[in-house]
């Protein structure tokens, strides 16, 4: 079940890395502004991070175990919706389709991935989210390959991918029916095994720790992710379509970062997995915007296997920091990554309209070092150690 929600993941992903892979292609039809882009993005990640906690509070209380297919059904309308859009607000209200279809599907399919795990929740959660990098790192690629040459209206093609999303959801619905007692069987509130209770004060301190550090990870990964490509045309006069390639080894390693960090905080603990994934990815961007082409995609390789294995280790983090809590920490974190994307991606955007892309990238070399909040967070593992 946890390969079979991890390929659903990708399924889900390939179609939302559509979104941003289009943007030179949206940008020369419609002579939009990096602004407007921005906005485009804004639409998609404010409407999944407004939604999710929500999904993921109700369906604590009462699971919908087909609710996974009704998000994929959205996406997949959003996607029509994209195709044939000729204005800008209709550009926006795919957008948010799309994003609602994710708000839906990331903490349901979260929950999924918890209810399988057994006791290698690290691992579980990195099995789920390296699916869904991976669908994001094909995401350019198929969008290089097709959309690019054959123009907007060929994003119609990506139904057939929803379309098999909607299936394999339907089939992972009904096993959730099935098994909902691997859910109900741990009551609520009752602790992680072996972790203690944190005092909800230091739990609120921890929790706003967690915010700042998703902050960092997500605002410095938009602008890669959303303005990566802008960068390689701008500054080194690559084509489109080679922007592409570059842009799906920086996802691809994105998606290879991922798998490493769950397990690996699964022996080591979550606190330096965290540690490492944040405050060290510090030395590779502040040297990036300094560099040739050839050490650009290298460098941004070497970031993307670091970056990312921050967040499987924080959300786990988080829900054994509130047991009995599974969806709404999966929906309060998943919201939180998109919000934050969403809002940085239209900062970013009209940042660059009035300065440069290449500026965007000096000032967000910055971010990583707020990974040094990190010191201040609990220590579970070593709470039980002292208890031992």
């Amino acid at each position: 079940m946890l390969f079979v929600i991890s390929f659903s993941h990708l399924l889900n992903d390939v179609i939302q890395a559509l979104l941003p892979a289009i943007y030179p292609v949206l940008k020369n039809s419609y002579s939009l502004s990096f602004a407007q882009l921005g906005m485009v993005t804004f639409a998609f990640q404010v409407t999944a991070s407004l939604l999710q906690p929500l999904v993921g509070y109700f369906t604590d209380k009462r699971p919908m175990p087909h609710s996974l297919m009704t998000g994929m059904g959205l996406t997949l309308t959003g996607l029509v919706s994209l195709s044939q859009a000729t204005t800008f607000p209709m550009i926006l209200l795919s957008a948010a389709l799309v994003g609602s279809g994710s708000a839906i599907f990331h903490p349901e399919a979260s929950r999924i991935a918890h209810m399988a795990a057994g006791r290698r929740r690290g691992l579980a959660q990195s099995l789920f989210q390296v699916g869904g990098n991976l669908g994001s790192s094909l995401g350019p690629v198929l969008a290089a390959l097709i959309v690019v040459p054959h123009g907007q209206q060929s994003i119609l093609w990506f139904s057939f991918i929803a379309l098999a999303g909607v299936v394999v959801l339907w089939q992972v619905g009904l096993w959730q029916g099935r098994n909902l007692h691997r859910l109900h069987s741990r009551k609520a509130g009752a602790p992680a095994a072996g972790h203690a209770v944190a005092a909800p004060r230091r739990v609120a301190f921890a929790m706003l720790i967690l915010v700042a550090l998703i902050f960092s990870k997500y605002i410095y990964l938009v602008s890669l992710t959303n303005y990566y490509t802008f960068y390689l045309i701008d500054r080194f006069h690559v084509s489109v379509q080679g922007a592409q390639f570059y842009l799906f080894l920086f996802l691809f390693a994105v998606a290879a970062g991922t798998i490493i960090g769950g397990p690996v905080g699964d022996r080591i603990g979550r606190k330096r997995v965290i540690w490492v994934s944040i405050l060290g990815v510090a030395p590779f961007s502040l040297l990036l915007p300094h560099v040739g082409l050839g050490m650009t995609a290298v460098l941004s390789v070497v970031i993307g296997l670091v970056l990312a294995s921050a967040f499987s280790a924080i959300l786990v983090y988080a829900q054994e920091l509130m047991p009995g809590k599974v969806g709404m920490i999966a929906g309060l974190f998943f919201g939180l990554a998109f919000g934050f994307a969403g809002i940085g991606a239209a900062a970013l955007g009209a940042l660059a309209d009035h300065t440069s892309i290449n500026f965007v990238f000096h000032a967000c070399a910055f971010l990583p070092l707020i990974g040094l909040l990190t010191m201040f967070l609990p220590d579970p593992e070593g709470a039980k150690a002292a208890k031992g």
